[in-house]
């Protein structure tokens, strides 16, 4: 019996020692936090316990020499200070009880990968699974007063990746961001699955973003993405930070917003290009505004190439922005292809725009301040107009203040509810603005006052059929 002890405890021993040893053992690279100096006694939500940073990046410092780490984060850890990731390094977390708790005052994001460039990529094969990210919003400042590499690299955020390649993250949950839950710059082949953006600690006009994306980019597939922010949602900027990188090859498919100030931003301001996009099946309420696809900022007017919208079934909230009229979709900028496809639009009891398309980003800004941008295709296919309360009859659905090479509008069906007076048109053309070729197929307008309101001859060419 007594040497069966014996054999036991040295088993036992020597497991240990292999997991956290350098590789030591065959597989050499699985690391169980728990195991290796790590106490794990804090809380995800609400803090609390051992201060955990040495022990966890001292582990994770051991990716160099290992040549590839998987860290099992085997419970919850409480950081004082920023998490460094190496290359091949993946870090997993067994269930929703595991991550990592932000102290108070600690003023930093959570993790960010070693070596961070917004020229060069410098890491490559990062995974995080599973888990909580919190940062612990209220224990932190919104920006730290120094100001580094680039213009927001004094916001305190979630997550920050710049420079990195194959980059997935799969069931992580980013709680409570002071700022952005996360900024990704210069990267390719990045996937992300299952993403909960959980705002729990929620402070108006405090820019509490989800996910942004600055150039140059390449392959980005964003799958079932869910939950609250305060601003944007999403957001691909590619030029944001330099006037000149570019996104592409996007496909962003299911998203669910829980009473976020705005939904989806596509940003380009300067000479860079947001091109091949794909947006599909997004859902929820939002409070603001939906979707703004416009340069923001003074310039050019932006670059986008061929993007397209499947699927739309959005409810407004009461908005909480008052510098602009909330509106389902802005439309601005130098825009080749714009597809919109299958959108609902359900009648809140407030004035709420659909379609806003051209001008300055607060769309009624005076002339001097418009964007000179001008939208080569814009084509809508399936659109579906549910009226049951008055106030939130707008006075047009399309309110277009930019040139317009064509628009086709396809299979629209508007259903008032019994009683209300015919009210506004379906298209509004300001003054001094053209649409090259009008194409109306296949309209349902029963409850407009008017088809098209044009308050100039501002269509050169124009085609209906079946309109009615």
């Amino acid at each position: 019996m007594k040497n069966n002890f014996y054999f036991l405890f040295a088993i036992t021993f020597l497991f240990l020692q292999g997991c956290c040893s350098d590789g030591s053992n065959k597989k050499g690279t699985m690391v169980y936090a728990g195991q290796c100096g790590a106490v794990l006694n804090s809380d995800v939500y609400a803090g609390g316990g051992a201060d955990d940073t040495d022990a966890l990046q001292a582990i994770l410092d051991r990716a160099p020499r290992l040549g590839r780490l998987h860290l099992v984060l085997d419970g919850a850890a409480r950081i004082s200070r920023t998490l460094k990731i190496h290359s091949n390094t993946t870090i997993e977390c067994p269930d929703k009880s595991c991550g990592i708790f932000l102290s108070d005052s600690s003023n930093c994001n959570i993790l960010c990968n070693a070596d961070p460039d917004m020229k060069t990529i410098r890491n490559r094969n990062i995974t995080l699974i599973g888990g909580v990210y919190n940062q612990n919003s209220p224990g932190q400042v919104h920006h730290r007063e120094e100001k580094t590499w680039n213009q927001v690299s004094n916001l305190v955020m979630g997550m920050s990746f710049y420079g990195v390649e194959h980059v997935t993250l799969r069931d992580v949950t980013i709680a409570n961001q002071r700022s952005w839950a996360m900024i990704m710059a210069n990267w390719k082949y990045v996937t992300m699955d299952d993403i909960h953006i959980d705002r729990r600690e929620r402070e108006d006009h405090q820019n509490q973003d989800g996910l942004h994306f600055w150039g140059p980019g390449r392959f980005l597939t964003l799958r079932n993405i869910h939950g609250n922010s305060g601003d944007d949602f999403i957001a691909l900027a590619p030029d944001e930070e330099d006037l000149k990188s570019s996104i592409e090859d996007v496909l962003i498919h299911g998203v669910q917003l829980e009473e976020a100030d705005q939904g989806i931003r596509l940003l380009v301001r300067g000479e860079g290009k947001l091109d091949r996009v794909i947006i599909r099946d997004v859902t929820g309420t939002y409070r603001s505004y939906g979707f703004y696809i416009s340069p923001w900022f003074k310039g050019s007017g932006g670059n986008y190439g061929n993007i397209v919208f499947d699927m739309v079934d959005l409810r407004p909230m009461k908005n909480n922005y008052e510098y602009t009229p909330p509106f389902l979709f802005k439309i601005c900028g130098n825009i080749e292809s714009l597809t919109l496809k299958n959108i609902y639009r359900h009648t809140p009891d407030f004035n709420h725009q659909m379609f806003l398309i051209g001008g300055h980003y607060v769309y009624d800004r005076p002339a001097t301040l418009q964007h000179p941008g001008k939208i080569d295709r814009l084509i809508v296919d399936g659109l579906y107009i549910d009226e049951r309360n008055e106030n939130g009859v707008p006075d047009s659905y399309f309110r277009i203040k930019s040139d317009v090479g064509f628009l086709s509008i396809n299979n629209v069906i508007m259903q008032r509810a019994e009683g209300l007076p015919k009210k506004g048109s379906l298209i509004q053309i300001e003054p001094g603005c053209t649409v090259g070729e009008l194409r109306l197929n296949n309209i349902s307008t029963s409850g407009l006052e008017t088809l098209i309101d044009a308050r100039s001859d501002g269509i050169k060419t124009k085609k209906f059929y079946n309109v009615n």
